[in-house]
């Protein structure tokens, strides 16, 4: 199972920062939609990190304009775009061939996305499909719990990844454990720790 460091609502500076001190460590470093819209793709691309060894992935959460928003992010040396499931299926069609095109990835995400439209985007193949809590919602969620329970509706969904609930070791231990999801996101718990580096290695001894 890969560890990806969500970045996520700080500055510039420290969002450069952290993503140098956590390319050696994590798979995959995450800059999150918020930096995005303050600082825009070109901002955030892999040379301008300074990232050496993990992937990069821009949660742009792209909902219209699949064309023009991938190809300026992979522009940036992004390995991973993120799309929305509730986008049309156009728009999901176009994003998944841009990233076949450019030998990259894209990261559909599936917050609000319902059954009948789950169906209905469950076709691309090489695409990951991201299990994600809402931050604004502050219901329950195991991580685990959903995780199986989403395998077993969708035994056919090869790349399964989930965000949101993994707020400690013993959720990364359960998701390795159970040998279906392909990356874990971490965020807050990574990146506003008092060591960074040091929650990194923490969660990375869970998951390998």
């Amino acid at each position: 199972m890969k560890l990806q460091a969500a970045i996520d609502r700080v500055t510039l500076e420290q969002a450069k920062n952290l993503a140098r001190q956590l390319d050696p460590i994590v798979d995959i470093i995450e800059m999150g939609t918020s930096l995005i819209k303050d600082y825009g793709f070109y901002a955030l691309n892999k040379e301008a990190l300074g990232l050496q060894h993990a992937e990069l992935l821009l949660d742009a959460k792209t909902i219209d304009e699949g064309q023009y928003e991938f190809e300026k992010g992979f522009e940036t040396g992004a390995d991973i775009l993120t799309v929305m499931g509730a986008a049309s299926q156009g728009t999901l069609e176009t994003t998944y061939k841009v990233a076949e095109r450019y030998g990259r990835q894209m990261f559909i995400d599936l917050m609000e996305v319902n059954d009948q439209k789950l169906v209905a985007i469950d076709q691309f193949e090489n695409a990951i499909y991201g299990l994600h809590h809402a931050k604004d919602d502050t219901g329950a969620f195991d991580a685990a719990d959903s995780v199986a329970s989403f395998h077993q509706k969708y035994p056919q969904i090869k790349r399964i990844n989930v965000a949101g609930g993994i707020d400690d070791l013993n959720q990364a231990r359960k998701l390795k454990a159970q040998g279906i999801t392909e990356t874990v996101i971490v965020g807050s718990k990574i990146v506003k720790a008092a060591d960074p580096v040091a929650a990194a290695k923490e969660f990375m001894k869970e998951v390998k």
